[in-house]
């Protein structure tokens, strides 16, 4: 039996971003910010940040993530995935989290309008395999 299952709670670094490949496939890339904090040998804090490329595919799921804005407090599930790709004659090799689902844990945005008028958000979104 195998495992690859990655949980990602962070903070949106930047609006996401929809694209499609060349054969017309919807997808959309989120950069996900998470943050380690610890005290130093002399007591100070310290802290890190790592930053998680995550994938979203299909056109439902690819929408509803590009509707996800910078600073959006996320929670993102799914599996690790690597490609290789060639740029200026070099190989890569980078490494991201395919989502399969993907929870908005702000607290919904008020506006003007009645709660009768709108049609709530989505708040969970389960990615199709």
């Amino acid at each position: 039996m195998y495992l690859n299952r990655l949980s990602i709670m962070g903070f949106l670094g930047a609006d996401g971003e929809k694209k499609s490949t060349a054969s017309g496939q919807s997808y959309t890339l989120l950069s996900i910010a998470t943050k380690t904090s610890w005290k130093d040998d002399r007591g100070q804090w310290q802290s890190q940040t790592e930053w998680h490329r995550v994938v979203v595919w299909g056109e439902q799921f690819a929408g509803y993530a590009a509707g996800l804005k910078k600073g959006a407090h996320v929670l993102v599930e799914g599996a690790l995935r690597s490609r290789e790709y060639e740029k200026d004659g070099v190989k890569h090799r980078t490494y991201e989290c395919k989502a399969d689902s993907i929870l908005k844990l702000d607290r919904p945005e008020r506006d003007s309008g009645s709660p009768a008028d709108s049609e709530p958000a989505p708040k969970d979104m389960e990615v199709p395999r």
